[in-house]
């Protein structure tokens, strides 16, 4: 990759190199366990011109979003986060029968779910057919595709469009940006609002997450980035949200050039923690390698000891970051035994790359290891809750990112 995607200049800067990895979501079955797997180089860079950190395109979306692992439902602090949105954002803006609301990414109708319980129309927009079709399922009226710019032509010649367009979590998903930025702005009607959600490039530098690059995340955004790749395509910033959900992301909203709600001061204040930062500086950008190996050296360094002191260890989370971790770390199944999760779509399957059986979350009471690595820490309060009966035989969490901590 040699020019930014977002304004095209050059680019020149590493940010992270996190080796090579094969594809975070392409969990193996037994019957492809022995077969040989692709790896990709992992190197984000960042633009010093707009300041997107981003990773090169090496799979198109259709290959890797088409079948998806994810499904948002299974955990439960997320669902409760659609909720609340829902229901403020239903009085926020007086939403009703004659509404309409579309999310972009729409998983499996974890959120619409909740427009349509107030009695709000909903459409979901899903590339992933098997995810898609649990939504349908629910009574979800889903198109199957990737939103591009075609997509949003032939639904506005539909007379398709939304008083609330919502994006979360998939913005870094796009390779594409100006297309999809574009498609999102057709499909926003003239007095409607766009809230997008996207985890936040100051809290991934500050909190040390470089297990969240991975190759599905083509880019990294700042609110200041954001908002230039948003206002090339006629959609303007009036008001941002702080949140705390991965790792700590914003919730932007968003409306067009016709839009005559007042821009609240709170962009202002997070352009300027952004600055404040070194957001626009590269040192900042420069430094970051180094905090990921420091990382990557201590979780080693307490697997080996655990190891040599005959200690288990088990992950909680077969999560795309996890699998970042793990890859770039170099474990295998002599350091951690195996990786459980909530979700049925993942049990049975096995990790890439490191070969990691994933069972259900049941087995470590069954197995009672020493130490539960926690892969999914954006979830870590509600883990330990679920998980806390670990402590009847002794057991204790571990957290590798932002730094290593043994939780007592």
């Amino acid at each position: 990759m040699t020019h930014c995607r977002s304004c095209a200049a050059p680019l020149n800067h590493l940010f992270c190199d996190l080796g090579f990895t094969p594809l975070a979501n392409e969990y193996l079955g037994s019957e492809t366990v022995d077969v040989a797997q692709t790896y990709y180089p992992l190197r984000a860079y960042v633009c010093s011109q707009c300041w997107l950190v981003q990773v090169a395109e090496f799979e198109k979306p259709e290959r890797l979003f088409s079948h998806y692992a994810y499904f948002s439902s299974y955990s439960t602090s997320w669902l409760e986060h659609a909720k609340r949105y829902a229901h403020d954002m239903k009085y926020r803006m007086q939403l009703g029968p004659e509404s309409l609301v579309i999310e972009v990414a729409s998983n499996d109708g974890y959120l619409l779910q909740y427009f349509r319980e107030q009695n709000i129309p909903v459409l979901g927009v899903e590339p992933a057919r098997n995810v898609a079709a649990v939504a349908q399922e629910r009574g979800i009226e889903t198109v199957t595709s990737l939103l591009d710019r075609t997509l949003a032509e032939s639904l506005v010649a539909k007379g398709t469009q939304a008083d609330l367009l919502i994006a979360n979590n998939v913005l870094a998903h796009v390779p594409d940006l100006n297309d999809f930025a574009g498609a999102l702005a057709m499909l926003l009607r003239p007095t409607g609002v766009l809230t997008l959600e996207f985890p936040h490039l100051l809290r991934m530098i500050q909190g040390n997450q470089f297990d969240t690059i991975y190759h599905e995340h083509f880019s990294y955004f700042s609110l200041g980035t954001a908002r230039k790749v948003l206002a090339k395509h006629g959609l303007q910033l009036f008001d941002v949200e702080e949140l705390s959900t991965h790792g700590g992301s914003l919730r932007v909203y968003v409306q067009t050039s016709h839009g005559k709600r007042a821009i609240t001061t709170r962009i202002r204040s997070v352009i300027d923690a952004e600055h404040t930062a070194g957001l626009d500086q590269l040192p900042v950008y420069e430094a970051f390698q180094v905090r990921a190996d420091e990382t990557k050296h201590a979780l080693l360094d307490f697997l080996i000891q655990a190891k040599r002191a005959r200690k288990s260890v088990v992950g909680y989370g077969a999560a795309a970051k996890g699998n970042t971790l793990l890859n770039y770390c170099g474990i295998r199944g002599d350091l951690i035994h195996y990786v459980v999760d909530r979700s049925p779509h993942k049990q049975g399957r096995i990790l890439p790359g490191t070969c990691l059986p994933i069972h259900p979350v049941e087995r470590i009471a069954q197995t009672r290891p020493d130490y539960v690595l926690l892969l999914a820490w954006n979830l870590k309060g509600e883990i330990m809750q679920q998980m806390r009966a670990i402590q009847d035989w002794g057991a204790k969490f571990v957290l590798a990112v932002p730094r290593l901590e043994v939780l007592t």
